[in-house]
C-alpha cells in the first residue's frame, strides 16, 4: 500500500494553523479498552458557520468512531443504517489484527445533499507483528426518515433534519481497499519452519502438530502454538496487513510489507514408522483412543496417537488407570515382602465398610492360586483384600519410583499422573486398583512399564531440545522388585489376562486393566492395555475411552500395533 500521509491532531488534513483557529478545539476521547486504549479526535461542536445538518449528522458518526476507538464492535454497530453488517465486519477486524492501540482523526464535514453529510478520517492502529498501520477512508451520515424542520416549521433557513440520522456502512468505509466479504487480516513474513519427526522430515502427526492461522500464519494449538516464535522467527518475524477474504481466509492484496524473517525447525523424538503403526492400530476404532510408545533405554517417545483428533489424550488425558495400575501397587507389596509364589485368595467379592468390590465378571481362582496368578488374571478382590500389607502413603511412595506426579519437562504440555495419600480405608481400598482419587495419562501408563523394562524411570521426552532439566524419580526401583514385575507382566501375556498377545514375536509383557468412571449402573468402563517388548527397546499404553474390557477390547489393538511393527 501506497504509505499514506498521517496529519498532525493539531490540525487535520494539513489544514494551517490560522485556519485550524477558526476551526475551533478538538474534542478528544481517551477510552480504555482490552489491552491498549482508542483515541477519537474530531472537531468541536463550537465550529463557526458549521451547516446545521452537518453538526447533527456529526454526532453519531462521533459515537461510531469512539466505539471502534475502544474496540467495541457491536456498540459502533448501532450507529450505523445496518448494525449486523457493521458489527460482523469490526468484529472480524479488530478480532484479527488484536490492536493494542487504536487512533482516529476525524476531519470536517461538509453536506453532499439535503439531509446526507460526509466526513473524511484517518485510522491509526498499532498492530503486534506489524507495527503502526494507518489509512485515510470517508464516512456518509444519511438522515434516514423525518422531514427537514424547515419544512414542518416555517424556519427553512435553519436546514436542521429531524429525522435520525445514521452512519451508513460500507465494507470501503472501515478501510477503502474492501469489498463486500472481504476482512483487513495479517499475514505472516518469510518463512515457517516445520515440526519435524525424528529422521528430520515433516511430521505427520496432527495431534502432536496442531494447527496454523491460514490468516495470521500464527500458530494455534499443538507445537505450532508453542514453539510459534522458532518456527516463525520469533520477534525478528513481522507481519503485513492484508486483505483477506473471509470465507476461505486467503489473502487477496497485501497492504503494508512484512520483514523476512526465517524459522527454525522444531524436531521431535517421534518415529515414523512406530506412529504409522499406532496409527494403522486404531483404523476402524470407533471410541475416543490414544496409543503412546516410548524408548525404555532414553524415554523418547517413538508415538502420541489421538483419535480423533483434538485434545491429545495420549499425552495430557486425565484418567482412572483401573488395573494397569496394579503393576505399582504389586511393586509396593513386593517390597513389603510378598513373593510371586506366595498363596493369594481371590473370591467373587470383597467388601470393605458396605463397598461391595468384584472381579470383572465376578470370576474367583482356585484355592492354591498365588500372587503370580492374581496378577496375571487381574484379581481385584485378592488386591482390595491385601490393603491391610500397606500404609496409607505406601502406593504413593511406590508411584514415586514411577516418575508419577513429578513434574515432567517432556517439551510439551503433558499431564505427569497423580496417586494422593490415602485418607480411608474405601480410598486405599479403591487406590490399589487403580481406581478412587488414582488418575494417569497413557504417557504415564506407558512409562510405567517402560520403567519396569529398563528397571529405571526415564522421563519421557519429546522435544529434547527444548528440555531444561529432565525430572528424576526421588527414589528408586528396587532391583529384586523389578524382576519379579517382569516376571509377573510376561505371565500375563503367556497365561493371563493379556492373552490377545500370546502368539506375538518380540516376548511382550503386559498387564490390562479394565477402569470404571462415572455414575452409570452398571458402571462404563475405559480399556487400557500397557507392556513393553522384551527383545527390543519398545513400550507402550493402549486406551479405549469408554470402551469396555481391558484383556477383551483393548488387547487386540495392542496386537495390531505389535504386528504393525513386526514384532
Amino acid at each position: 500500500m501506497t504509505p499514506t500521509h498521517i496529519p498532525d491532531r493539531s490540525a487535520p488534513y494539513g489544514r494551517p494553523r490560522r485556519e485550524r483557529r477558526l476551526l475551533g478545539i478538538f474534542v478528544s476521547l481517551l477510552v480504555l479498552a482490552g489491552g491498549g486504549y482508542g483515541v477519537y479526535s474530531l472537531v468541536g461542536d463550537d465550529v463557526p458557520d458549521e451547516d446545521p445538518q452537518v453538526a447533527s449528522a456529526r454526532k453519531p458518526l462521533t459515537a461510531f468512531l469512539d466505539a471502534w476507538a475502544a474496540k467495541e464492535a457491536r456498540r459502533a454497530a448501532r450507529y450505523t443504517d445496518t448494525p449486523d453488517g457493521a458489527a460482523s465486519l469490526l468484529t472480524s477486524v479488530l478480532t484479527n489484527l488484536k490492536p493494542t492501540r487504536t487512533t482516529i482523526v476525524g476531519g470536517r464535514g461538509r453536506l453532499e445533499a439535503e439531509g446526507e453529510a460526509e466526513f473524511p478520517f484517518t485510522v491509526t492502529m498499532a498492530v503486534p507483528g506489524a507495527g503502526k498501520v494507518s489509512w485515510e477512508s470517508r464516512a456518509r451520515v444519511k438522515q434516514t426518515s423525518g422531514e427537514t424542520a424547515g419544512e414542518t416549521s416555517g424556519k427553512q433557513s435553519s436546514g436542521e433534519a429531524s429525522g435520525e440520522w445514521k452512519v451508513v456502512f460500507t465494507s470501503p468505509m472501515i478501510h477503502p481497499e474492501l469489498q463486500p466479504g472481504q476482512t483487513l487480516a495479517l499475514k505472516g513474513g518469510g518463512s515457517r519452519a516445520k515440526v519435524l519427526d525424528s529422521n528430520g522430515d515433516p511430521l505427520l502427526a496432527s495431534s502432536l502438530v496442531g494447527t496454523v492461522d491460514p490468516v495470521s500464519g500464527k500458530g494455534t494449538s499443538g507445537l505450532e502454538a508453542r514453539y510459534d516464535d522458532v518456527l516463525s522467527g520469533g520477534r525478528k518475524a513481522s507481519r503485513s496487513l492484508v486483505v483477506a477474504d473471509r470465507r476461505s481466509g486467503r489473502a487477496i492484496k497485501e497492504l503494508t510489507r512484512a520483514e523476512k524473517a526465517e524459522g527454525r525447525p522444531v524436531r521431535t523424538t517421534i518415529d515414523p514408522r512406530v506412529q504409522e503403526a499406532a496409527a494403522k492400530a486404531l483404523d476402524g476404532v470407533d471410541d475416543k483412543a490414544a496409543i503412546v510408545a516410548i524408548d525404555p533405554s532414553n524415554g523418547h517417545i517413538r508415538a502420541a496417537v489421538n483419535r480423533p483428533g483434538g485434545l491429545n489424550r495420549a499425552l495430557e488425558g486425565r484418567y482412572p488407570p483401573g488395573s494397569v495400575f496394579k503393576v505399582v501397587t504389586a511393586a509396593a507389596l513386593l517390597k513389603g515382602g510378598l513373593r510371586p509364589e506366595d498363596r493369594a485368595a481371590c473370591p467373587k467379592f470383597a467388601r470393605v465398610d458396605g463397598q461391595r468390590f468384584e472381579n470383572q465378571d465376578q470370576f474367583e481362582l482356585p484355592a492354591d492360586a498365588t500372587f503370580a496368578d492374581v496378577f496375571a488374571h487381574s484379581c481385584n478382590t485378592y488386591f482390595v483384600n491385601a490393603r491391610g500389607r500397606l500404609s496409607d502413603t505406601d502406593l504413593r511412595d511406590a508411584s514415586r519410583a514411577f516418575g508419577i506426579g513429578g513434574r515432567w519437562d517432556v517439551g510439551t504440555t503433558t499431564y505427569d499422573g497423580g496417586v494422593p495419600v490415602n485418607n480411608s480405608d474405601n480410598d486405599k481400598a479403591a487406590a490399589t486398583i487403580g481406581q478412587a482419587r488414582v488418575q494417569a495419562s497413557p504417557l504415564v501408563m506407558a512409562s510405567v512399564a517402560a520403567t519396569v523394562k529398563s528397571g529405571a524411570f526415564q522421563q519421557p521426552v519429546l522435544v529434547p531440545d527444548a528440555v531444561k532439566k529432565k525430572y528424576e524419580a526421588p527414589v528408586a526401583l528396587d532391583t529384586e522388585v523389578n524382576a519379579h514385575l517382569r516376571e509377573l507382566m510376561r505371565a500375563t501375556v503367556t497365561s493371563g489376562s493379556a492373552r490377545a498377545l500370546k502368539d506375538l514375536p518380540g516376548r511382550p509383557h503386559a498387564k490390562t486393566g479394565t477402569a470404571e468412571f462415572g455414575t452409570a449402573k452398571p458402571p462404563r468402563t475405559h480399556a487400557w492395555m500397557i507392556g513393553y517388548q522384551g527383545d527390543s527397546d519398545l513400550a507402550w499404553a493402549v486406551l479405549l475411552e469408554d470402551g469396555g474390557s481391558g484383556g477383551a477390547d483393548a488387547g487386540p489393538v495392542a496386537a495390531r500395533f505389535l504386528r504393525n511393527l513386526g514384532g
